[in-house]
């Protein structure tokens, strides 16, 4: 079974065209799935709970979770997720905007990666088959694609080519192992987070590529600073994390280094030349006593960096 979730608020006149779409057109046209939709409205004043409620008494297959509070996208997708697993038995959850600027059409080409043994499905603007409207504005394209590109290059994650789109299919494990990690994210960095999060437990992600089509309806709900701001911050931290048990490697390895050359110069200075010169006498020459000194002070040294690295693996 696949559930299409809708994060909706003030959506009317979009979900008015959106559900017969999937319903008439897309839906007879998938077999081997039984297919639902559920609509996550944060209680939109503009009446599109009203128009979902309308359609659920055409189509038995249409579920509307209403929230009192606007909580944001990220607590959106993991209430409707959350519910479409647990009430509608979900084997596949698909991410999907509600105004149509993500085509209904690739929904069995996402079913179809599913099919062939993927555990997410990420839609991509940016690869071939791909595109970006081509109304968008400087800035809006500069946001999109630079946005992409500094995500791909700070995660080095290079193989994913789209990691802020907001339209794929997930199996429902991969969801409910990473869940735990994303109720955090209430906004649209819960995007990059989800797909990052399934990348760190070696889940299996396809992509389809998709045209992307700017709304005609409504307005964008994004905070444009606020979410520059929360994914800079997100994809750094990340990354920070992810070198840390490097960086353990580079302090506990470079204090091992910095203590046995301090230790071998300390215990030469120390005067061991000068005694051993005095305990052998003329027995032996002054070159094989600076030998004898240096090689004691190495000892000194390995022994010292030795202990420095066993107490710092300790303390990691």
């Amino acid at each position: 079974k696949a559930v299409i979730i809708l994060p909706t608020y003030n959506e009317k006149g979009n979900i008015d065209r959106l559900i017969p779409i999937l319903e008439k057109e897309i839906f007879p046209e998938i077999k081997n799935y039984d297919m639902s939709i559920l609509v996550v409205d944060d209680s939109s004043p503009d009446g599109t709970g009203e128009i979902v409620r309308g359609f659920m008494k055409k189509w038995k297959n249409i579920s509307l979770l209403e929230s009192k509070d606007k909580d944001g996208l990220g607590a959106a997708y993991v209430r409707g997720m959350t519910y479409a697993v647990e009430k509608l038995q979900a084997d596949v959850l698909f991410e999907m905007d509600a105004d149509l600027s993500h085509d209904p059409a690739k929904i069995p080409s996402f079913l179809q990666k599913i099919d062939e043994g993927y555990d997410m499905v990420n839609s991509t603007r940016y690869s071939a088959g791909g595109s970006i409207p081509n109304n968008w504005g400087i800035e809006r394209k500069a946001y999109s694609v630079i946005g992409n590109l500094i995500v791909r290059s700070v995660l080095m994650r290079f193989a994913i080519h789209d990691w802020t789109g907001g339209y794929r299919a997930i199996k429902k494990e991969v969801f409910l192992k990473v869940k735990p990690e994303l109720t955090s994210f209430k906004g649209y960095t819960f995007q990059v987070a989800f797909l990052h999060k399934a990348l760190q437990r070696h889940y299996k992600v396809a992509e389809v590529p998709i045209h992307f089509t700017d709304r005609t309806q409504g307005k964008s709900k994004i905070a444009s600073g606020e979410y520059i701001y929360d994914l800079m911050r997100y994809v750094i931290v990340s990354r920070i994390i992810e070198l840390k048990r490097f960086i353990k490697f580079l302090i506990v390895g470079g204090t091992g280094f910095i203590t046995q050359v301090v230790i071998q110069e300390l215990t030469i200075r120390a005067g061991f030349t000068h005694t051993l010169a005095s305990v052998f006498g003329s027995s032996l020459h002054s070159h094989d006593v600076n030998a004898l000194a240096q090689s004691i002070g190495v000892g000194f040294g390995a022994e010292a960096a030795i202990l420095s690295n066993f107490l710092y693996n300790n303390f990691f």
